[in-house]
């Protein structure tokens, strides 16, 4: 792979989560009954900062919990020998909860597929909302994105990644060629 170009740096995702964390919150007319996912591995600390923004702007937190969706996915066979499963961390109930599941790229979309499951066996919310920080194209579902971070339309010979300091040290968004 060789590298295109910087696509988002540190300033451009963190005012992204700050517009996305008004947005969650106007949507969803307020936070009441609001639970955030972050499905592994980065969305876990995108969850974490969309919390901490719909707090530090409403004033109140919400639940934040980790999702790991491996055994849900119907590929599993084609993207991993052998799956490390890190399992879910949800520490409350989503029973009747409006649930927003957090990644941070949406590609195919079989992962958030994957995810809505996960969702579903752990209870029975009263709806599920999606975040992507980037929103690359190719969807091989009718799934669609209630909040994007950026649409980057891709071919599929390109790989958007997504780095974040808790999980690699630097935040930016860089796109490479295969």
């Amino acid at each position: 792979m060789h590298f295109k170009t910087q696509i988002m740096d540190e300033a451009a995702v963190d005012r992204s989560l700050i517009r996305i964390a008004h947005q969650i919150i106007e949507k969803n007319d307020g936070v009441d009954g609001l639970c955030l996912l972050g499905i592994r591995t980065r969305g876990v600390p995108l969850a974490e900062r969309l919390a901490e923004n719909i707090e530090r702007i409403e004033g109140s937190s919400v639940d934040v919990g980790k999702l790991d969706i491996t055994l849900y996915r119907d590929d599993l066979s084609q993207v991993f020998e052998t799956p490390l499963l890190e399992g879910s961390e949800v520490p409350f109930s989503v029973e009747g909860k409006t649930v927003v599941l957090v990644d941070d790229v949406i590609y195919t979309t079989r992962t958030a597929r994957a995810a809505m499951e996960a969702v579903i066996a752990l209870g029975r919310p009263s709806r599920i909302q999606l975040f992507a920080l980037i929103n690359r194209g190719h969807a091989e579902f009718p799934i669609k994105p209630d909040f994007v971070g950026k649409n980057i339309p891709t071919s599929k010979n390109e790989v958007v990644a997504v780095r974040l300091k808790e999980t690699d040290g630097e935040t930016a968004v860089l796109l490479f060629e295969k």
